[in-house]
């Protein structure tokens, strides 16, 4: 999943540090040394602020139009492109408990070669996700 949300970007004349904050996704700011470092800065809290959500089974919050955002004086706004898929990829890890059925026959064969239940699956449905987002 690919979203973008603004940000609205703000550099302190004195230190030329960038503060950032994301009016989208209460309580996401960061900052950065350089413009650089600020936009990186701000799309990994902006994705880590999103993961959170999502894993705890809400939707992402809808963007505001870039023009319905207006920032302090001396600030401007920019859009921040955030990939979800990869983020969670290298960043989610909130597990989730799942049940499932499976033969008599192959818990048998399972358990007696020491088969991890959930690390099969895990394996199993990365391979399929890797496959369908390649």
């Amino acid at each position: 999943m690919k979203l973008t949300y603004p940000a609205c970007f703000y550099k302190d004349e004195k230190t030329g540090v960038y503060a950032v904050e994301v009016p989208d996704l209460p309580g996401c700011a960061t900052g950065g040394n350089t413009l650089a470092d600020a936009i990186l800065m701000a799309v990994d809290a902006a994705s880590g602020w999103v993961l959170t959500e999502l894993e705890e089974g809400h939707p992402a919050p809808p963007a505001s139009p870039l023009e319905a955002i207006q920032p302090d004086p001396g600030g401007f706004v920019s859009l921040l492109a955030l990939d979800m898929d990869s983020y969670a990829e290298k960043f989610g890890d909130k597990a989730v408990r799942k049940n499932l059925t499976i033969p008599a026959w192959l818990n048998t064969f399972a358990e007696a070669n020491h088969v991890n239940f959930s690390q099969v699956l895990q394996d199993s449905l990365t391979e399929i996700y890797q496959q369908q987002h390649a």
